[in-house]
């Protein structure tokens, strides 16, 4: 089944999106919004996140968190939110039958949501004990580390939660005001995707969101990689294993080399046929988890990889993932390689698709990333045209010394750093 979506421009700029998906019993509603942790200078850093959680903390008409959540709950729902680097969603799951009580709530949170400041403090402290909660998590400290060096001094290298000095500096005020110029009709889209009419969301949009006032579109501060030199980073822990987060240079979400990205990525390190699965896991047996992935920006973007070793195979793991990586330079893939890997590819969107948020999603975050929406199968043959020789130009494009970020967590010292410098500025992906 072919999926459509309808979009109508209110008044005041808010763009309403439906996918029309008449077979389903539930309906997904998402609200994205143009703002995440990227539009943040080093004060207000954490601000985009800390907002979304006040969302959920009571209204004008749903005045506590338990209010909020036994409305939905009670009706048989589901919501959430999150913030990313550049957006930031915030949507309900419903019976087809409660779409309106989706909305209704929705627009309510986003419009009119209480931050007192007895609230703000206490998920202050909740949200300090996030931020915590990431320095005894091996793989998320580095992963931070990791984004730290490859966009130094640059909100793209923070957590997106802030910092605990930022965080505990963010009052009610500066919350509010943070809503008050992000939280904008024009900043936001909402995406509907189920058993419903697109006249009817729309119909019910207007009401509901008739007196949002415009205000001036927001923009952030541009970050291209730069690709002086390799650098590495090293954080001391009693671990058991050494945690190793590999960055390389990526592109942004309108390059033309992003599909052959994507499906390098997938031959490299996605799905249990991958090729650093296959050689660093099944024929070394040197981790249990390795990994990669490819995340694109509006500017910008990153290869990672990931694995944790025991750390006195350390090098050897790295070398490994370099090996990998020199070979996608060095050799195209092989026709039923690649053959799979676009297939791979094509199931993990499919097979998404037959959920109503999946569906709400797929067409809301391209409209608010600023990206000419595409179907699923203009996205689909997009894939089938990509080549062997394209990948391979890909990765020699940006695989290569000079752009290599590696954090290191585990039981390893300053002194160890050179090492592992030597290894990347040994040429191994040139």
């Amino acid at each position: 089944m072919k999926l459509t979506y309808q979009k109508t421009t209110l008044a005041n700029g808010l763009r309403v999106l439906t996918c029309s998906l008449p077979h389903t019993y539930s309906v997904g509603v998402g609200f994205y919004l143009s703002v995440g942790s990227r539009y943040e200078d080093e004060q207000l850093a954490g601000a985009a996140h800390f907002v979304e959680h006040m969302l959920f903390k009571g209204t004008a008409r749903y005045p506590t968190a338990q209010a909020l959540a036994s409305l939905i709950e009670g009706h048989g729902g589901l919501f959430n939110a999150s913030t990313g680097r550049e957006s930031t969603v915030v949507w309900f799951k419903m019976q087809q039958q409660h779409t309106a009580l989706a909305l209704d709530t929705l627009a309510e949170m986003l419009r009119f949501s209480l931050l007192l400041p007895e609230e703000v403090e206490k998920e202050r402290r909740v949200i300090l004990e996030e931020i915590s909660s990431s320095q005894d998590i091996p793989e998320e400290l580095a992963s931070l580390l990791v984004h730290d060096i490859t966009w130094p001094g640059h909100p793209l290298g923070r957590d997106v939660a802030g910092t605990p000095a930022s965080v505990a500096s963010l009052d009610h005020r500066a919350l509010r005001n943070f809503l008050a110029t992000y939280y904008t009709p024009q900043n936001t889209v909402l995406s509907v995707a189920g058993d419903v009419q697109h006249e009817a969301i729309v119909a019910a949009a207007t009401d509901l969101f008739a007196g949002w006032q415009p205000a001036a579109p927001t923009a952030f501060v541009p970050a291209p990689i730069v690709d002086d030199k390799p650098r590495v980073a090293l954080i001391k822990r009693p671990c058991e294993q050494t945690h190793l987060a590999l960055h390389l240079p990526g592109v942004s979400r309108s390059d033309a080399d992003r599909y052959a990205l994507g499906l390098l990525n997938v031959i490299l390190g996605e799905g249990m046929s991958s090729r650093l699965f296959l050689e660093v896991r099944e024929r070394l047996g040197l981790a249990y988890a390795v990994e990669s992935y490819a995340s694109f920006l509006a500017d910008t973007g990153v290869v990672g990889v990931y694995a944790a070793v025991a750390p006195d195979q350390a090098h050897t793991g790295l070398n490994a993932v370099l090996a990998e990586l020199r070979r996608l330079r060095q050799e195209p893939v092989d026709d039923q390689t690649l053959r799979n890997a676009k297939e791979f590819a094509k199931g993990q969107i499919i097979l998404g698709m037959e959920d109503t948020l999946a569906a709400a999603g797929w067409f809301g975050r391209q409209e608010i990333l600023g990206q000419p929406i595409m179907t699923v199968e203009d996205t689909l043959e997009r894939m089938e045209q990509v080549t062997a020789e394209h990948i391979m130009a890909v990765a020699q494009r940006l695989f290569h010394p000079a752009g290599t970020r590696l954090a290191i967590v585990g039981p390893h010292r300053k002194k160890d750093i050179p090492g592992f410098q030597s290894l990347l500025n040994a040429g191994a992906l040139a």
